[in-house]
């Protein structure tokens, strides 16, 4: 029974005792490759890089070529003609290999990110090459890298975009983030009166850090008005700038308003004359 011919390819008889033979060694490379990428590839992925998405992601890949080239030996070992499939195989290596080019470039990229660092999960980005994308990184895949936007949008980067475009990390080397709220004030007020106010708000806000203590700065003489630049730190709201300045704006109108403070407003003196150059009046 186990002699019986089936069909023939090529030169090749393919016998029941030949198909089983096939089941039985494939059955076996799945469930080895399914255990060594468990006890070996990911434990040590995850080891090296702490990122378990990143270890499955690797010991998926480990899986797939091992199969491959298991899969190979099983038929050669097997006394199998495979040579009618070359011409098959090779048309299909060939497409195969464009549409694997970005998918090989990402993957090489998720390496050096996870390895060199340039990013870690709960980073701070920003990516200007895709319209100014800002928000926090979440998870480093093999292929991509996920970000969850301030809107709650999660966003799948390619990790190729992270290695060959600029890319601004707003915490790579800690979370304290440093933003310059501009403010303008009339030319009749004082400007230390100014800027002890402003230092006031800083100090009180309890999302400013106390060291690196904030500073003002007496930036320019605008055309209407004296303007200051209020430099604090953060850490909790880094990823939330607009939150931030608004504390301060809020707490900032309302001490101008209570000491008396005068927020200009551009004005512009308008001088009518008639046909022969006369003034007419002025506003």
């Amino acid at each position: 029974m186990l002699d019986f011919t089936v069909f023939k390819m090529g030169n090749s008889k393919i016998t029941i005792g030949l198909i089983l033979y096939l089941l039985v060694a494939t059955t076996i490379l799945f469930v080895f490759t399914k255990v060594i990428r468990k006890l070996i590839v990911e434990r040590l992925v995850v080891r090296v890089t702490n990122n378990h998405s990143f270890a499955h992601s690797v010991g998926n890949v480990f899986r797939y070529t091992v199969i491959f080239i298991g899969l190979v030996v099983i038929f050669q070992s097997s006394g199998v003609n495979l040579s009618a499939l070359t011409m098959v195989a090779g048309a299909l290596s060939v497409g195969i290999g464009f549409g694997l080019q970005n998918i090989t470039n990402n993957f090489i990229s998720g390496l050096i990110i996870l390895f060199e660092r340039p990013i870690k999960v709960g980073d701070r980005v920003e990516v200007p090459d895709l319209n100014n994308l800002a928000g926090t990184i979440m998870t480093i895949s093999a292929r991509s890298t996920t970000i969850l936007t301030n809107d709650n949008i999660a966003v799948i980067v390619p990790n190729s975009k992270f290695i060959s475009e600029a890319v601004i990390n707003w915490s790579y080397n800690d979370k304290s983030v440093r933003f310059a709220i501009p403010v303008g004030v009339a030319y009749k007020e004082d400007p230390e009166l100014v800027r002890s106010i402003l230092l006031k708000v800083a100090n009180e806000n309890i999302h400013v850090l106390k060291s690196p203590e904030p500073e003002v700065l007496l930036e320019s003489y605008g055309d209407s008005s004296i303007n200051f630049l209020l430099r604090v730190y953060t850490s909790n709201l880094s990823s939330k700038p607009l939150v931030l300045s608004s504390e301060l704006y809020f707490e900032i109108f309302a001490q101008f308003k209570l000491q008396g403070v005068e927020i200009p407003f551009p004005q512009r003196d308008i001088h009518i004359r008639d046909e022969n150059g006369h003034l007419v009046s002025a506003r």
